[in-house]
C-alpha cells in the first residue's frame, strides 16, 4: 500500500492575492525566565505575509521557536534572535516578525515598619519587532500606588479648625484637653479621601538589558506611597503618615514619574499614563506625559 503525501494547504496559491499585516497566533502559554524568576506567561507571536499570492505562514514554525525563550534569561538579544528565527522559517513570505509577551513580575516587598513581608504582583507585558530588519523592543509596566487628593485634605484640615472653635470658644485650654480632643471622634470630623491608583508606563528601551525591576523601583520611589502586601497596625499607620505628607493629584504623579525616568540610562523614550480611580466620583482622573531622549 502507498503512502499518501499529507497535503499542505497553507503552499496553495491565494484566491485573492493580497498582503497582510500581521498572521499568527495569540495567547500561546509558555514560561519564560526574568530576574531569575522562572513565570507563566502568555505570548503573541506574527509575521508579515508580505508575498500576496501565498494562502498562509506556517504557524507551526513560529511555535517552534518560541522553544528558545524557555532555555535562558529573557533578554533583547533573546528576542531578537527569536524573531529572526520566525523571518529564517519564512524566507520569502515575510519581512517583519512581531513577539509580545504577557506576565505578572513577583517582587516580595516588606512591610514599612514590622518584619513582614508579601508577594506583589506586576503586570507587564514587553513587545519585540523586526521591521525591514530594525529591532526594537518595548516594556509596558502597571504599578499600583495610593494617590491622596490634597484639594480634600485641605477641606478636611478646615472642617476640623471649625469643630475645635465650636468645641474649645472661650475655653481655658490645657495640653490635656488638646491631647484628648485629638485623638476623639468628635475631634477628627473629617478625613481626606485617597484611591488606589496605577501608573502605566509604556517604555522603550536602549541598553543589553529588561531592567524590569529598576523600573518599578524607579516608579515606587518616585510616587512614596506603593501599595502594600502583609501589614500589622504600625505598618497601616506609617502608610496613613505617608499619604498625608505625599498629597498629590494625577498632574503631580505624572510629573514625578516624568522626572524620574528621564534619569535612567536605561529609557530612551517613554508614554506614561498616571490613573486616580477616584473616591469622590464616578469616574477617573487621568495624566499623561510623553519623552523621547536626543542624541548628545
Amino acid at each position: 500500500m502507498n503512502a499518501l503525501t499529507l497535503p499542505d494547504i497553507a503552499a496553495q496559491a491565494s484566491r485573492q492575492a493580497l498582503p497582510l499585516d500581521w498572521v499568527g497566533m495569540c495567547g500561546i502559554a509558555l514560561p519564560i525566565v526574568i530576574d531569575g524568576q522562572r513565570l507563566t506567561a502568555t505570548a503573541d507571536a506574527g509575521v508579515s505575509l508580505d508575498d500576496g499570492e501565498a494562502r498562509g505562514i506556517h504557524m507551526s514554525r513560529l511555535y517552534l521557536a518560541l522553544e528558545m525563550l524557555d532555555q535562558q534569561t529573557l533578554t533583547p538579544a533573546l528576542l531578537r534572535n527569536v524573531l529572526q528565527r520566525f523571518l529564517d522559517t519564512h524566507e520569502g513570505l515575510s519581512k517583519n516578525a512581531y513577539l509580545r509577551i504577557h506576565t505578572d513580575l513577583l517582587r516580595k516587598r516588606p512591610a514599612l515598619i514590622s518584619p513582614l513581608a508579601g508577594w506583589k504582583a506586576y503586570p507587564v507585558s514587553i513587545e519585540a519587532r523586526l521591521e525591514n530588519q530594525m529591532f526594537h523592543v518595548e516594556l509596558k509596566i502597571d504599578v499600583a500606588y495610593s494617590s491622596t487628593c490634597p484639594c480634600s485634605a485641605a477641606l478636611a484640615r478646615q472642617l476640623i479648625q471649625q469643630q475645635f472653635l465650636e468645641d474649645f470658644a472661650n475655653t481655658a485650654l490645657q495640653h490635656e484637653d488638646v491631647l484628648t480632643w485629638l485623638g476623639s471622634a468628635n475631634g477628627i470630623v473629617a478625613t481626606p479621601h485617597s484611591q488606589r491608583s496605577t501608573a502605566q508606563l509604556t517604555i522603550q528601551l536602549q541598553g543589553a538589558d529588561l531592567p524590569l525591576a529598576e523600573l518599578i523601583n524607579t516608579a515606587e520611589a518616585a510616587l512614596g506611597t506603593a501599595v502594600q502586601t502583609a501589614v500589622k497596625r504600625a505598618d497601616e499607620q506609617a502608610f496613613a503618615l505617608a499619604n498625608g505628607q505625599n498629597l498629590m493629584f494625577c498632574e503631580d504623579a505624572a510629573r514625578r514619574l516624568n522626572l524620574a525616568l528621564k534619569r535612567s540610562d536605561a529609557v530612551k523614550a517613554f508614554h506614561l499614563k498616571v490613573i486616580h480611580a477616584e473616591s469622590l466620583h464616578a469616574h477617573d482622573a487621568v495624566a499623561e506625559s510623553r519623552w523621547t531622549r536626543h542624541p548628545a
